[in-house]
């Protein structure tokens, strides 16, 4: 029995099925906690699959892949290296469970089943996996470890049984995604436990991005008392050292190195930024088309992935209409400029002649209206996919989730795309980011150091420019007030009275929620993007197309 020991917290970014690659990973971790001779590193849930599996798990073949690898691990730890104690899907007959294993004496020396499946948000771990019994202790080398593997710790449940059967320690594996305010939230749920257990706790994030989810790591280490000990940083790949000794009053972590704080625009940027380059990288991409109109919204979206992958990466179009306002093609030029990216102008007047060609016999005795409209958009769209197509390069959608919420982007138009950073990021909310990008270049950017926008292209008008003189606040009301109503609506999952109630004219909510509501069918057909809030579309919030329930009208 030992009163000294040197976990390392092994935050890594695996790749969804790559269990070979992953596995790389977690032996690099390892390497460096040996050469600190940390005595067990720790990593996330499932780390050798990475998370979420989804039904990859449901596949025989995939699951022998896993336990080839696990084993293999197992083995190496028999060399005279630290231990391992990780997530890995395991099979028990017919039963399929989220485990952690500790990896020990060239074997596994333990196995822990999840016992809180969660299944709510975008979790739906209770389809594809069992849920096991209240875990028991894990000994390593005499000292008895809770282990915990993420929703385990938002209730008390597990923690309290593993307290009452005599764990010294607890250790919490996560692949906790990210949104506003989570990172508090985690916190205070793992402040609770240590409250209710008076045991230190450990808590081991993942970082990086799986399709429509990121993860921000900041795994951290709190003492018996409910201090903070440890904090790892955010967004980035690291091992981290946390040194242990044992007294009569338990085990304590020697006070560590802490993290700053984060400001939580710098949170959200970091977040779109990681989560579209995982995507692009993991995927295979060679880099991003994004159409730039001169508006802020592609204008932060070219930024976002020059930040994320490099100006070299990233290829802007300019796409004039008639409409086209000789202000939208000086602010496009401008930020091509400013973010050092190849810029070209293809005009679609010949396609817009050419469908009015096409369609004027159909068309006759017909005024024009918003389907002339979306023909310039969809041009727009059919553009840049040929690009992509020709060259290979990912659309990148600029549509924003006020836009999503209400319909306003035309299908097969702006809303075509490989992926939408800004999916689930309000108007509001790209003004404050295009203001704060303007201001410094967040850290691990790879785009300039000073402004990547004019200012005039946060501060005029919002417009599509489908028409003459037109603004988006011709058809909605002013972006404070939209963002406000569908935060209520949509993420607040409130009814129309309860968001008149919160100060909103009720004509207007009621506008907004029709709106919402008959956008569902676009919103099925939209990319995937970023999530970055309590309640995203696609994930979270799943709503019927065909639905006939009026709220409050």
């Amino acid at each position: 029995m030992t009163d000294r020991l040197t976990l390392a917290l092994a935050q890594i970014n695996p790749t969804v099925g790559d269990v070979a690659g992953n596995a790389v990973c977690i032996q690099a971790a390892c390497k460096k906690a040996s050469d600190a001779e940390a005595d067990l590193v720790i990593f996330g849930e499932l780390a050798i699959t990475g998370y979420p599996p989804e039904d990859l798990v449901l596949k025989h073949s995939f699951m022998d892949h896993v336990d080839e690898v696990v084993a293999a691990l197992a083995k190496e730890t028999g060399n005279g290296g630290p231990a391992i104690l990780m997530g890995a899907p395991r099979a028990e007959g017919k039963r399929l469970y989220n485990a952690a294993l500790l990896l020990d004496n060239g074997g596994i020396a333990a196995t822990v089943f999840k016992h809180d499946l969660p299944n709510y948000s975008v979790f739906d771990e209770k389809r594809i996996f069992t849920a096991g019994p209240l875990p028991e202790p894990v000994d390593f080398r005499g000292t008895p470890l809770g282990v915990l593997i993420c929703e385990d710790m938002w209730s008390s449940a597990s923690p309290s049984h593993l307290c009452a059967a005599g764990a010294e320690i607890l250790v919490v594996i996560n692949s906790s995604p990210f949104e506003r305010g989570k990172r508090d939230m985690r916190r205070e749920l793992a402040a609770d436990r240590v409250g209710e257990t008076r045991l230190p706790l450990v808590y081991v994030n993942q970082v990086g991005g799986q399709d429509e989810l990121v993860f921000d790591g900041a795994s951290f280490v709190l003492g018996s008392g409910g201090g903070l000990k440890h904090q790892a940083p955010c967004w980035r790949e690291s091992v981290s050292l946390t040194e242990w000794k044992k007294s009569k009053q338990g085990w304590d972590c020697v006070q560590n190195s802490c993290a700053e704080s984060e400001d939580p625009l710098d949170a959200i940027y970091q977040a779109l930024m990681l989560g579209l380059r995982d995507y692009v990288v993991k995927n295979g991409f060679p880099g991003i088309l994004v159409g730039l109109s001169g508006g802020v919204d592609s204008a932060l979206s070219a930024a976002i992935a020059v930040d994320a992958l490099g100006a070299d990466k990233v290829h802007c179009v300019m796409m004039p209409s008639p409409y086209t306002s000789t202000e939208s093609l000086e602010d496009a030029a401008t930020v091509a400029d400013m973010l050092g990216v190849r810029l070209d102008e293809i005009g679609i007047v010949p396609a817009m002649d050419s469908f009015a060609a096409m369609l004027k016999g159909t068309f006759k005795n017909n005024v024009a209206d918003t389907t002339e409209e979306n023909i310039q958009a969809r041009s727009r769209g059919i553009t840049l996919m040929a690009l992509s197509n020709k060259f290979g390069y990912m659309v990148l959608s600029t549509g924003n989730k006020s836009e999503m919420s209400v319909g306003y982007a035309t299908l097969y138009g702006d809303l075509c795309g490989g992926f939408s950073v800004l999916k689930d990021v309000y108007k509001t909310t790209v003004f404050a980011l295009s203001s704060y990008r303007n201001e410094g270049c967040p850290a691990g950017a790879k785009g300039p150091d000073g402004p990547v926008m004019p200012e005039r292209v946060i501060t005029k008008p919002p417009s599509a420019e489908l028409k003459p003189g037109q603004k988006d606040q011709d058809n909605l009301p002013p972006y404070e007030e939209l963002d406000a109503i569908l935060k209520g609506l949509v993420e607040k999952n409130l009814g129309v009275e309860a968001v008149t109630a919160r100060g909103h004219n009720r004509a207007t909510v009621e506008h907004v929620w029709r709106m919402l509501l008959s956008a569902e069918y676009k919103r099925r057909q939209a990319p995937p993007g970023v999530r970055v809030s309590p309640c995203a579309f696609g994930r979270d919030r799943r709503y019927p197309i065909t639905n006939r329930f009026e709220d409050g009208t």
